[in-house]
């Protein structure tokens, strides 16, 4: 059984402390928390597999999927440390999107190569193929997958993880998931559910849009639910899965307070302020003509629109009264030149329902816009748009309603089942 939920209102000072040690009061920067032995509480899922000396690797022939996150809590590449061991016969490394080494943009292929570190073949998972080949497969016998997830549904790394899950399934490969957490936390689940004809690449897995799960407990939720996979339940549940669990991580635990080191995961989320803007803002800035602060110093955090000044912007939203923000007007410098915007600031953690406002921006854009910018939408903006939602219902409204949208009704319905996902998942959860 997984430990009892802590207290919300400690789990919301410990959360407010962490952030004044890491010297912002609403933003996580990316020096929250140094990689030392002196500062890192936990060991990751890579710290006990070493501390095993690869005992579960011994003998097998090992793929690697992982990025530039992928490191120990001492900051050391999973991949030196998987090639420098004598007890690791590692034959090939496999990258998502961004690349082995992040340094690809977002929505481009990206080729086969070899490592100049290593020497050892890269086979993309986001160019020519999405999936590991056969081809690819023969030459592994387990596959170690290193990905550091963001907490949020429309990420395509564990997306990436479960088409691997599934190939190696099939081919009657293992898989072992070194476990990370979830940087938002174990405890805050938020937003709305991936109804199944929406579920693609960009959502692979039916969570609400902010889960509260680490990777290896998606993983395990993917082997053990129904339907989640596209392969027949006898090899699900013939899958081979391991996870090597953290020790010490506690699902009340946000990041600053793991002492861990941030490493951008993508070149959109290079610290934890963007972890936590993402879900606030992401979804609302897809159609309708909002601006979040994408390629600025703090992506996801400063909303601009066309044609309105941002006192106009922070009014609308304040009259809103939206849980747990507040948006102040901000100065910031964006390639030499001084410019302003709303930030988008949490005040409450534990009252904050990240996903709301991007309603909210939603419900403004069809008020200042010329005409309704979500009749406008061409069908694969529409596709897109329910893919990142998940909920057909938003988008529906929107182009019927505009500005009428439900927002009460909707939040209502998605806590529901938030609730109901808490209870859904509580065996698959390891803390």
């Amino acid at each position: 059984m997984p430990p009892p939920i802590p207290d919300p209102t400690a789990t919301r000072r410990r959360f407010l402390k962490a952030l004044a040690l890491a010297g912002a009061a609403t933003v996580l920067p990316a020096s929250a928390g140094t990689a030392s032995a002196r500062t890192a509480s936990i060991s990751l899922g890579i710290d006990n597999l070493l501390g095993d000396d690869f005992t579960a690797l011994r003998g097998k022939r090992v793929g690697l999927l992982t990025h530039p996150a992928g490191v120990n809590r001492y900051g050391v590449s999973t991949i030196d440390l998987l090639h420098r061991s004598a007890n690791v016969r590692l034959r090939a490394l496999f990258g998502p999107e961004h690349g082995l080494y992040g340094d690809e943009k977002a929505n481009v292929p990206v080729l086969d190569r070899r490592d100049e570190r290593t020497g050892l073949p890269v086979y993309s998972l986001y160019g020519k193929y999405r999936r590991p080949t056969a081809a690819m497969l023969e030459q592994i016998d387990v596959m170690v997958v290193d990905l550091q997830d963001i907490g949020s549904r429309s990420y395509t790394y564990v997306s990436c993880m479960r088409y691997v899950l599934e190939e190696l399934f099939k081919a009657g490969k293992e898989a072992l998931v070194l476990d990370r957490p979830n940087p938002l936390g174990g405890l805050k689940i938020d937003g709305p559910p991936l109804e199944d004809r929406w579920e693609s690449y960009v959502g692979a897995f039916p969570v609400p849009y902010v889960h509260g799960l680490t990777i290896g407990e998606l993983a395990r939720l993917a082997q053990a639910e129904p339907g989640v996979m596209e392969i027949d339940d006898r090899t699900r549940r013939r899958g081979r899965l391991r996870i090597i669990p953290m020790t010490g991580w506690r699902r009340s635990m946000m990041w600053p307070e793991t002492g861990l080191r941030w490493v951008p995961t993508s070149p959109a989320i290079p610290n934890l302020s963007a972890v936590l803007g993402y879900p606030m803002t992401g979804l609302g800035a897809q159609l309708g003509g909002f601006a979040h602060g994408y390629g600025t110093r703090l992506p996801f955090r400063l909303l601009q629109f066309p044609g309105r000044s941002p006192e106009a912007i922070s009014a609308a939203l304040t009259r809103r009264s939206v849980r747990g923000m507040q948006f102040p007007v901000m100065k910031f410098q964006h390639r030499g030149q001084a410019r302003r915007a709303v930030f988008t600031k949490v005040t409450d953690f534990n009252a904050l329902r990240p996903t709301e406002l991007s309603l909210h921006m939603m419900a403004l854009a069809c008020v200042w816009s010329p005409r309704n910018p979500f009749t406008g939408a061409s069908a694969s903006q529409r596709s897109l748009f329910n893919k990142h939602v998940g909920d057909s219902r938003v988008l529906d409204q929107l182009i019927q309603e505009g500005a009428g949208i439900d927002i009460p009704a909707l939040l209502q319905d998605w806590q529901a089942y938030c609730r109901r996902f808490r209870a859904r998942t509580a065996a698959w959860r390891l803390y």
